[in-house]
């Protein structure tokens, strides 16, 4: 029997990850907790092992490609060869855009053939077996239901492959959701008006009393921005059989060009303003073309299918100035000549436009959410660490000879945030509805800047660690952070973070907050300057002292200033008087 394996669970608050790579091929040997494949996610890359050893046997998705956690994607053959056969999961894999989009691509639907086999297509299809159900599709991984607002046909209706049937509503996008099959609409679940939760079935499809209806199942899809309700812009569907082997999409309409992938959107554009969709390069999933292809198109800014293949490593990258005006071209009366459009449209900034990374463009959506959710306010305390300096010079090399291990400033500011935390829970706790949760134990979560992103692994339960205990897991988390070596729980679970941009030379700063915790201490930079001592007989005195400029950034919800203030002045205090035992 093969082994499953997964998508893992990459920390609490990660929903999916980005298969970047390979490290087997189908029918090489595996040993047990050898890497398999590498993922990454906002946060962090890691190489995933395997759970067993065997031979690799399918492989079911691409490079690249980005899926759910938990979603299969390989098999692990015990005792023999794998199948070599690659395929892709379309319950899970998504399109791993890294643009914000005002438009949302919606996800292919799969019909299983009961039997196993293919699908008789057209109403073949409808008339051979039973009938298709139609689910409510998943408009982003935010998205938990939507609103049917107009039904495009009715019961009886003949409905081809891919012809819109019903428009849907969301808090980010109104869509046009298409047949997934061609056949007769046999019956209407879902009113005009009724709001459903993601994948109920809104309709059947053909069918009789012969049988159960076959489901087409929305996969998860890529979110539309939050900043616009325009109409979606809908791929092609596919009908695939259980074992894997996917039954190619029909051509569009003669009008678009013979053998073309697009989309019912993209073809209004095409006929509206007297486009031959044969001359658009397509830059979607399997060359299907989208409303950004359109609109680059029509504006000039893209190059036509002969150009493209006149230079094969011309950069597929789309123009920045093409989402605003999307909406008047699409919209332009039939008889608008294309030039006209054009001319409205503004030419894009001289530049190389580069797509973001899936990690990069999952930590830009964390950041914008916390900001929108946490009431943010910084305090920033002046620190004098000449103590601290001191005992380091003093210390250092026999600590490493003695620990294995090099004494840094990190493990002194980790134990005087702990000691902090201690007094003060509610800087540790956070927000669980209407609720405060306080957390039992200490997270500290550490950021670690790696060439391609920002991580930020935890250190559990350090309330119970020594000195030393916590010198060793920096070291430790910060190496294999480095190394994508990070295992799936040591991303998450944080109660509250470190920050050290002082090692770039800030003074200080104001960092966001890691939701959902309520608090998140910003390091700034060590620098000698001068200060007015007073000694005890009240004397006055200028001295050079080693400064450091902390800064708390709070959740004022659940942490008033007062709050705020004397968790800093333990934290100031602990280090300027430092007692503890190095180890």
């Amino acid at each position: 029997m093969p082994t499953e394996v997964v998508m893992p669970q990459m920390g609490e608050s990660i929903t999916e990850g980005t298969l970047t790579k390979w490290l087997k091929k189908p029918g090489d040997t595996i040993a047990r907790d050898e890497p398999l494949f590498e993922i990454s996610t906002d946060k962090v890359d890691a190489e995933i092992p395997s759970p067993t050893a065997g031979t690799l046997g399918e492989i079911k998705v691409e490079e690249g490609s980005t899926v759910n956690v938990g979603a299969l994607v390989c098999t692990i053959d015990e005792g023999g060869s794998g199948s070599g056969t690659t395929t892709a999961t379309p319950s899970a894999v998504q399109s791993a855009s890294p643009h914000t989009k005002e438009t949302a691509d919606v996800p292919q639907l799969t019909t299983p053939a009961p039997d196993g086999g293919s699908i008789p297509s057209g109403d073949a299809a409808a008339a051979a077996g039973p009938g298709t159900e139609v689910m409510m599709p998943q408009m982003g991984e935010s998205i938990t239901e939507g609103t049917i607002t107009k039904w495009l046909k009715k019961v009886g209706d003949t409905v081809a492959r891919d012809e819109p049937i019903f428009e849907i509503s969301t808090d980010k996008v109104d869509a046009e959701i298409p047949s997934p099959i061609a056949g007769t609409l046999s019956e209407i679940k879902v009113q005009e008006g009724s709001t459903v939760t993601v994948n109920t079935v809104v309709a059947v499809i053909g069918g009789g009393a012969a049988g159960a209806p076959a489901k087409a199942t929305p996969s998860a899809i890529q979110s539309a921005s939050p900043h616009t309700r325009e109409t979606a812009d809908v791929p092609q569907l596919t009908t695939q059989a259980p074992a894997g082997g996917s039954i190619p999409s029909p051509a569009t309409s003669a009008s678009a060009g013979e053998g073309l992938r697009s989309s019912p959107l993209v073809r209004k554009m095409a006929s509206e303003n007297n486009v031959d969709l044969s001359q658009v390069a397509g830059t979607g999933a399997s060359g299907r073309i989208t409303k950004q292809d359109m609109v680059g198109h029509m504006e000039g800014g893209a190059s036509s299918k002969t150009e493209t293949a006149a230079q094969p490593n011309a950069p597929s990258v789309r123009p920045a100035a093409i989402a605003a005006p999307a909406q008047q071209v699409a919209s332009a009366p039939a008889t608008t000549a294309p030039a006209k459009a054009v001319s409205a449209v503004s030419q894009p900034a001289p530049g190389e436009l580069v797509p973001m990374t899936k990690m990069r463009s999952i930590i830009a959506k964390r950041m914008v959410e916390s900001k929108h959710t946490n009431a943010h306010v910084h305090t920033v305390f002046k620190v004098d660490m000449t103590r601290i300096v001191k005992l380091r010079e003093k210390e250092k090399n026999k600590y490493e000879q003695r620990n294995g291990a090099k004494l840094t400033y990190m493990p002194f500011i980790t134990r005087a945030a702990i000691q902090a935390l201690r007094k003060h829970p509610i800087v540790n706790a956070s927000i669980e509805g209407e609720a405060i949760r306080y957390n039992k134990n200490i997270n500290i979560g550490i950021a670690v800047a790696l060439e391609w992103g920002l991580i930020v692994p935890v250190i559990k339960q350090t309330e119970e660690r020594n000195f030393l205990g916590i010198t060793r897991a920096i070291v430790d988390l910060a190496d294999r952070a480095r190394n994508k070596k990070l295992a799936p729980d040591e991303v998450g679970g944080g109660t509250f973070t470190l920050t050290n941009a002082g090692i770039f030379g800030e003074q200080f700063g104001t960092p966001i907050i890691a939701a959902p915790q309520s608090a998140i201490l910003g390091i700034g930079g060590l620098n000698k300057e001068p200060m007015v001592l007073t000694d005890k007989d009240g004397n006055d005195s200028i001295a050079i002292r080693w400064i450091q400029r902390f800064t708390l950034g709070f959740d004022h919800r659940i942490i008033d200033g007062s709050d705020a203030g004397k968790f800093m002045s333990d934290f100031k205090a602990y280090l300027e008087n430092w007692s503890e035992d190095i180890g």
